[in-house]
């Protein structure tokens, strides 16, 4: 799993920052991986959206496509993603030629996103904080996150 990039981080900077992810997200696997420098450019919705240049949220003055829902809510984020090709699907399986995302939901509302990688691991953005590669997508489910509920799929390109 990974980008096969290292990060510029000592070991004990790398230390800290695996424990600090770990706390977090206490079901990450031993083989997670920080893949990424913080960043507060972009959040994990734009992260599974592959656009590192904004923020992505419906409301405020974030990036939301123009023609999604400006609201917090599941049938939003499907539409927002439909706008990239994007449709509902029945699970997270690896299918080759296809790109899948997933959304979490905690009491109804949309909290995060993780996407799919071409080899079937997960990667997801982490607030402000790092881009981490993970081996499931219910690996960053809980308290913080809430529930991986909802698949979406498109081709690849």
């Amino acid at each position: 799993m990974g980008t096969g990039t290292p990060l510029p981080l000592s070991q004990l900077e790398m230390s800290a920052a695996r424990a600090a992810v770990q706390l977090g997200f206490p079901s990450l696997a031993d083989d997670f991986q920080i893949t990424s420098q913080k960043t507060p450019e972009y959040n994990c919705i734009a992260w599974a959206a592959q656009d590192t240049s904004q923020w992505w949220w419906p409301l405020g003055l974030s990036y939301w496509p123009q023609n999604a829902p400006r609201k917090e809510t599941l049938d939003a984020f499907i539409a927002a993603f439909g706008t990239l090709g994007y449709s509902p699907c029945p699970n997270g399986d690896l299918e080759e030629g296809t790109e899948k995302v997933v959304v979490y939901l905690s009491n109804g509302v949309p909290m995060h996103m993780a996407r799919q990688l071409p080899g079937g691991a997960w990667t997801s953005k982490l607030g402000k904080s790092w881009d981490i590669g993970h081996s499931l997508p219910e690996e960053v489910s809980g308290q913080a996150y809430g529930l991986a509920v909802q698949y979406l799929s498109r081709p690849r390109a």
